[in-house]
Protein backbone atom coordinates (compact mmCIF):
# COMPACT_ATOMS: atom_id res chain seq x y z
CA UNK A 1 0.00 0.00 0.00
CA UNK A 2 1.72 3.28 -1.33
CA UNK A 3 1.02 6.63 0.48
CA UNK A 4 -0.38 8.07 -2.99
CA UNK A 5 -3.17 5.13 -3.53
CA UNK A 6 -4.30 6.79 -0.34
CA UNK A 7 -4.42 10.09 -1.43
CA UNK A 8 -6.22 9.30 -4.68
CA UNK A 9 -8.87 7.19 -2.84
CA UNK A 10 -9.76 10.29 -0.75
CA UNK A 11 -10.21 12.49 -3.70
CA UNK A 12 -12.35 9.88 -5.93
CA UNK A 13 -14.26 9.43 -2.45
CA UNK A 14 -14.80 12.94 -1.64
CA UNK A 15 -16.22 13.64 -5.83
CA UNK A 16 -17.69 10.12 -5.90
CA UNK A 17 -17.26 10.80 -10.04
CA UNK A 18 -13.77 8.93 -11.09
CA UNK A 19 -13.57 11.70 -14.29
CA UNK A 20 -13.64 14.51 -12.06
CA UNK A 21 -11.39 12.71 -9.66
CA UNK A 22 -8.63 12.29 -12.44
CA UNK A 23 -8.85 16.02 -13.99
CA UNK A 24 -8.17 17.59 -10.21
CA UNK A 25 -5.23 14.77 -9.64
CA UNK A 26 -4.18 15.79 -13.19
CA UNK A 27 -3.56 12.06 -14.05
CA UNK A 28 -5.59 10.19 -16.44
CA UNK A 29 -8.73 8.25 -15.61
CA UNK A 30 -7.73 4.85 -16.41
CA UNK A 31 -4.11 5.18 -14.26
CA UNK A 32 -6.35 6.39 -11.79
CA UNK A 33 -8.97 3.51 -11.74
CA UNK A 34 -6.19 1.18 -11.90
CA UNK A 35 -4.49 2.85 -9.00
CA UNK A 36 -7.66 2.26 -7.08
CA UNK A 37 -8.47 -1.65 -8.26
CA UNK A 38 -4.81 -2.13 -6.69
CA UNK A 39 -5.98 -0.93 -3.37
CA UNK A 40 -8.73 -2.73 -3.31
CA UNK A 41 -6.69 -5.98 -4.19
CA UNK A 42 -4.63 -5.16 -1.40
CA UNK A 43 -7.31 -4.80 1.44
CA UNK A 44 -9.33 -8.08 -0.16
CA UNK A 45 -12.70 -5.90 -0.77
CA UNK A 46 -14.10 -3.20 -2.78
CA UNK A 47 -14.63 0.00 -1.38
CA UNK A 48 -16.62 1.13 -4.11
CA UNK A 49 -20.15 0.39 -6.08
CA UNK A 50 -19.91 0.24 -9.59
CA UNK A 51 -23.04 0.52 -11.38
CA UNK A 52 -21.94 2.08 -15.53
CA UNK A 53 -19.83 5.39 -14.99
CA UNK A 54 -21.67 5.80 -11.39
CA UNK A 55 -19.72 5.09 -8.59
CA UNK A 56 -20.44 5.57 -4.81
CA UNK A 57 -18.82 4.27 -1.56
CA UNK A 58 -19.46 1.43 0.00
CA UNK A 59 -19.63 0.32 3.27
CA UNK A 60 -16.18 -0.84 3.55
CA UNK A 61 -15.13 2.34 2.00
CA UNK A 62 -16.82 4.64 4.35
CA UNK A 63 -15.08 2.48 7.12
CA UNK A 64 -12.05 2.45 5.86
CA UNK A 65 -12.21 6.79 4.21
CA UNK A 66 -12.37 7.49 8.06
CA UNK A 67 -9.35 6.14 8.61
CA UNK A 68 -7.34 7.77 5.92
CA UNK A 69 -8.46 10.84 6.44
CA UNK A 70 -6.94 10.31 10.11
CA UNK A 71 -3.63 8.76 9.05
CA UNK A 72 -3.45 11.60 6.06
CA UNK A 73 -4.17 14.58 8.73
CA UNK A 74 -1.25 12.96 10.97
CA UNK A 75 0.83 12.75 8.32
CA UNK A 76 0.36 16.27 7.17
CA UNK A 77 0.85 17.39 11.19
CA UNK A 78 4.24 15.65 11.15
CA UNK A 79 5.67 16.96 7.84
CA UNK A 80 4.59 20.76 9.40
CA UNK A 81 6.19 19.80 13.25
CA UNK A 82 9.73 18.96 11.38
CA UNK A 83 9.23 21.81 8.89
CA UNK A 84 9.29 24.33 12.26
CA UNK A 85 12.25 21.95 14.00
CA UNK A 86 13.96 22.95 10.65
CA UNK A 87 13.33 26.48 11.35
CA UNK A 88 11.52 27.17 8.03
CA UNK A 89 9.45 29.81 7.94
CA UNK A 90 7.30 29.25 4.70
CA UNK A 91 4.31 27.18 4.22
CA UNK A 92 0.62 27.42 3.55
CA UNK A 93 -2.46 28.37 5.24
CA UNK A 94 -5.27 26.89 3.94
CA UNK A 95 -8.41 29.23 4.62
CA UNK A 96 -12.38 28.72 3.82
CA UNK A 97 -14.82 32.13 4.09
CA UNK A 98 -18.05 32.46 3.33
CA UNK A 99 -17.04 34.55 -0.13
CA UNK A 100 -13.99 35.28 -1.49
CA UNK A 101 -14.42 39.00 -0.88
CA UNK A 102 -14.34 37.97 3.12
CA UNK A 103 -11.85 40.28 4.47
CA UNK A 104 -9.72 39.98 1.64
CA UNK A 105 -7.83 43.32 2.62
CA UNK A 106 -6.48 41.69 5.71
CA UNK A 107 -5.24 38.80 4.12
CA UNK A 108 -3.79 40.72 1.62
CA UNK A 109 -1.92 42.67 3.81
CA UNK A 110 -0.47 39.27 5.35
CA UNK A 111 0.14 38.13 2.04
CA UNK A 112 2.29 40.98 1.41
CA UNK A 113 4.51 41.01 4.83
CA UNK A 114 5.24 37.14 4.28
CA UNK A 115 5.97 36.31 0.50
CA UNK A 116 6.71 32.95 1.31
CA UNK A 117 3.86 32.18 2.68
CA UNK A 118 0.85 30.51 0.20
CA UNK A 119 -2.49 30.80 1.23
CA UNK A 120 -5.41 28.73 -0.43
CA UNK A 121 -8.49 30.27 0.07
CA UNK A 122 -12.19 28.47 -0.95
CA UNK A 123 -15.08 29.66 -0.80
CA UNK A 124 -17.69 27.01 1.66
CA UNK A 125 -21.05 27.24 3.48
CA UNK A 126 -21.08 26.85 7.38
CA UNK A 127 -21.56 23.49 7.27
CA UNK A 128 -18.94 22.97 5.00
CA UNK A 129 -16.43 24.76 6.89
CA UNK A 130 -17.41 22.45 9.70
CA UNK A 131 -16.55 19.49 7.78
CA UNK A 132 -13.74 20.62 6.07
CA UNK A 133 -12.02 21.37 9.63
CA UNK A 134 -12.94 17.88 11.15
CA UNK A 135 -11.28 16.10 8.00
CA UNK A 136 -8.27 18.07 8.30
CA UNK A 137 -8.87 19.85 5.10
CA UNK A 138 -8.38 23.64 5.73
CA UNK A 139 -6.45 25.15 8.88
CA UNK A 140 -8.94 27.69 9.60
CA UNK A 141 -12.69 29.30 8.60
CA UNK A 142 -14.01 32.57 8.66
CA UNK A 143 -17.64 32.80 9.93
CA UNK A 144 -20.41 33.83 11.62
CA UNK A 145 -22.34 33.13 13.81
CA UNK A 146 -19.37 31.86 15.94
CA UNK A 147 -19.50 27.99 15.94
CA UNK A 148 -20.12 26.02 19.01
CA UNK A 149 -19.21 22.62 18.65
CA UNK A 150 -16.90 20.19 20.40
CA UNK A 151 -13.68 19.90 19.04
CA UNK A 152 -13.64 23.50 17.51
CA UNK A 153 -11.84 26.21 18.62
CA UNK A 154 -11.76 29.83 17.90
CA UNK A 155 -11.90 33.25 18.68
CA UNK A 156 -14.28 35.86 17.84
CA UNK A 157 -12.35 38.77 16.46
CA UNK A 158 -14.83 41.52 15.28
CA UNK A 159 -18.68 42.66 16.23
CA UNK A 160 -20.76 45.01 13.92
CA UNK A 161 -24.10 46.70 13.91
CA UNK A 162 -26.54 45.81 11.25
CA UNK A 163 -28.33 48.80 10.21
CA UNK A 164 -31.52 49.59 8.15
CA UNK A 165 -31.29 51.56 5.33
CA UNK A 166 -33.96 53.65 3.75
CA UNK A 167 -34.08 55.61 0.82
CA UNK A 168 -34.07 59.48 1.36
CA UNK A 169 -37.70 59.77 0.48
CA UNK A 170 -39.07 57.38 3.47
CA UNK A 171 -40.96 58.47 6.21
CA UNK A 172 -38.37 57.77 8.31
CA UNK A 173 -35.57 59.47 6.59
CA UNK A 174 -35.27 62.26 9.33
CA UNK A 175 -35.14 59.97 12.29
CA UNK A 176 -31.91 57.94 13.51
CA UNK A 177 -33.07 54.88 15.63
CA UNK A 178 -36.07 52.62 15.17
CA UNK A 179 -37.81 49.37 16.59
CA UNK A 180 -37.67 47.25 13.25
CA UNK A 181 -41.54 46.11 14.03
CA UNK A 182 -41.92 50.05 12.78
CA UNK A 183 -40.97 49.02 9.27
CA UNK A 184 -43.41 45.61 9.33
CA UNK A 185 -45.29 46.13 6.51
CA UNK A 186 -42.45 47.75 4.20
CA UNK A 187 -40.84 46.38 1.25
CA UNK A 188 -37.61 44.59 1.63
CA UNK A 189 -34.60 44.39 -0.46
CA UNK A 190 -32.49 41.22 0.93
CA UNK A 191 -29.73 38.40 -0.12
CA UNK A 192 -30.81 35.33 -1.37
CA UNK A 193 -32.05 32.31 1.10
CA UNK A 194 -29.35 30.08 2.03
CA UNK A 195 -26.62 32.71 2.86
CA UNK A 196 -26.18 33.34 6.53
CA UNK A 197 -26.49 37.00 6.27
CA UNK A 198 -30.07 36.41 4.40
CA UNK A 199 -30.75 33.83 7.38
CA UNK A 200 -29.92 36.03 10.77
CA UNK A 201 -31.95 39.09 9.35
CA UNK A 202 -34.90 36.61 8.80
CA UNK A 203 -34.26 36.28 12.49
CA UNK A 204 -34.24 40.14 13.64
CA UNK A 205 -37.08 39.97 11.67
CA UNK A 206 -39.26 37.12 13.37
CA UNK A 207 -37.34 38.80 16.90
CA UNK A 208 -39.62 41.36 16.31
CA UNK A 209 -42.80 39.83 15.62
CA UNK A 210 -43.21 39.49 11.43
CA UNK A 211 -41.62 37.90 8.00
CA UNK A 212 -40.47 40.70 5.88
CA UNK A 213 -42.27 41.14 2.87
CA UNK A 214 -39.51 40.91 0.08
CA UNK A 215 -39.87 42.18 -3.14
CA UNK A 216 -36.37 41.72 -4.47
CA UNK A 217 -33.81 38.84 -3.51
CA UNK A 218 -29.51 39.44 -4.83
CA UNK A 219 -26.80 37.66 -4.71
CA UNK A 220 -24.57 40.32 -2.80
CA UNK A 221 -24.35 43.68 -0.54
CA UNK A 222 -23.78 45.85 -3.83
CA UNK A 223 -26.98 44.55 -5.81
CA UNK A 224 -28.54 45.29 -2.48
CA UNK A 225 -27.28 49.02 -2.52
CA UNK A 226 -27.88 49.53 -6.76
CA UNK A 227 -31.81 48.67 -5.71
CA UNK A 228 -31.78 50.84 -2.82
CA UNK A 229 -30.50 53.71 -4.94
CA UNK A 230 -33.62 53.21 -7.19
CA UNK A 231 -36.06 54.10 -3.42
CA UNK A 232 -38.22 50.48 -4.08
CA UNK A 233 -37.19 49.31 -0.79
CA UNK A 234 -35.79 49.39 2.81
CA UNK A 235 -32.41 46.51 3.79
CA UNK A 236 -29.99 45.42 5.93
CA UNK A 237 -27.03 47.06 5.37
CA UNK A 238 -23.54 45.43 7.78
CA UNK A 239 -21.31 47.98 9.50
CA UNK A 240 -18.69 47.20 7.90
CA UNK A 241 -19.82 48.01 4.39
CA UNK A 242 -20.78 51.47 4.78
CA UNK A 243 -17.19 52.71 4.26
CA UNK A 244 -16.87 51.07 0.90
CA UNK A 245 -20.07 52.11 -0.41
CA UNK A 246 -21.75 55.66 -1.60
CA UNK A 247 -24.36 56.12 0.79
CA UNK A 248 -27.20 57.30 -1.21
CA UNK A 249 -29.38 56.55 1.66
CA UNK A 250 -30.52 57.07 4.99
CA UNK A 251 -29.02 55.15 7.52
CA UNK A 252 -31.35 54.01 10.87
CA UNK A 253 -30.11 52.41 14.10
CA UNK A 254 -31.66 49.51 15.36
CA UNK A 255 -32.77 49.86 18.93
CA UNK A 256 -35.22 46.52 19.06
CA UNK A 257 -33.95 43.57 18.95
CA UNK A 258 -30.42 44.58 18.86
CA UNK A 259 -28.99 43.66 15.28
CA UNK A 260 -25.55 42.40 15.31
CA UNK A 261 -23.25 39.98 13.69
CA UNK A 262 -19.89 38.51 15.56
CA UNK A 263 -16.90 36.95 13.13
CA UNK A 264 -14.85 34.36 14.31
CA UNK A 265 -11.77 32.69 12.98
CA UNK A 266 -11.79 28.97 14.01
CA UNK A 267 -9.96 25.85 14.01
CA UNK A 268 -9.92 22.02 15.11
CA UNK A 269 -9.15 21.90 18.45
CA UNK A 270 -5.78 19.27 19.34
CA UNK A 271 -4.58 19.58 15.52
CA UNK A 272 -0.88 20.72 15.57
CA UNK A 273 -0.88 24.43 14.56
CA UNK A 274 2.61 25.21 12.35
CA UNK A 275 4.46 28.63 12.80
CA UNK A 276 3.21 29.70 10.01
CA UNK A 277 -0.67 28.95 11.25
CA UNK A 278 0.18 30.96 14.41
CA UNK A 279 1.64 33.64 12.72
CA UNK A 280 -1.60 34.15 10.53
CA UNK A 281 -4.06 33.77 13.01
CA UNK A 282 -1.92 36.02 15.43
CA UNK A 283 -2.08 39.04 12.88
CA UNK A 284 -5.77 38.50 11.44
CA UNK A 285 -7.34 38.52 15.14
CA UNK A 286 -4.89 41.46 15.93
CA UNK A 287 -5.97 43.08 12.99
CA UNK A 288 -9.47 43.39 14.32
CA UNK A 289 -8.55 43.86 18.34
CA UNK A 290 -6.02 43.77 21.27
CA UNK A 291 -7.23 40.18 22.55
CA UNK A 292 -4.23 38.77 23.49
CA UNK A 293 -3.44 35.28 21.53
CA UNK A 294 -1.87 32.18 23.16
Amino acid sequence: MELLQLRYFLKVAKLEHMTRAAQELRIAQPALSKTIARLEEDLGVPLFDRKGRNIRLNSFGKVYLKKVEKALMLLDEGRREVEDLAGYERGRVFLATTTHKCFSDVIGSFISLHPDVKLQITQASKREKIQQLRNGEIDFCITFPPIEQSGIEGLSFLTEKIYLAVPHTHRFANRRNIDLSEVADDPFICIKKGNPFREMTDEFCQLAGFTPNIICEVDEHTAVVHFMSMGIGVAFIPETLIGNIETSFHLLHIDNPICQRTYQIAWLEGRYMSKVDRKFRDFFVRSFTDLPIS
